[in-house]
């Protein structure tokens, strides 16, 4: 039996999502220590749109041809999450627009926006992989 059809192209996905999203937050844990650093430029993780456009490319691709069984379905997306897992995100600068007269160009509550945002979409990527694996342990223990 083929493993990478239990592990759906979902778990990649929200694997990612998780890791990126701890990336994108140390890096606004960053811009908000250096609030007060002069000539400083803030810097956010961009990775949502590559990771739609791998998202994608993953259900438009080929699918498995693997069928243990004629009366079985076939695996869909088995395999699914190798061009998710090489999405690596862009890391660019966000100044404001109003940089103060040291030349800091953090604004602080916008930092704050974006951290609270990134960490409430961590929180929902964390809870959703922990229910796909909850439901596959039922799956596993038959149901239980």
């Amino acid at each position: 039996m083929h493993i990478e059809g239990i592990f759906d192209g979902t778990i990649g996905l929200l694997g990612k999502s998780i890791d990126l999203r701890a990336k994108n937050q140390n890096l606004i844990a960053s811009n908000i220590a250096n609030a007060e650093t002069p000539n400083f430029i803030p810097k956010t993780l961009e990775f949502e749109q590559e990771l739609q456009g791998a998202l994608k490319n993953n259900e438009s691709g080929t699918r498995s041809s693997y069928v243990p069984n004629a009366r079985h379905i076939p695996l869909r997306g088995a395999g699914a999450g190798n061009s998710v897992q090489s999405v690596t995100g862009v890391v660019v600068e966000t100044p404001s627009k109003t940089p103060g007269n040291d030349g800091n160009a953090v604004e602080l509550e916008n930092e704050m926006g974006k951290l609270a945002e990134n960490q409430i979409m961590f929180n929902a990527s964390v809870q959703m992989l922990t229910k796909k694996f909850t439901d596959l342990r039922t799956a596993i223990k038959g149901g239980a």
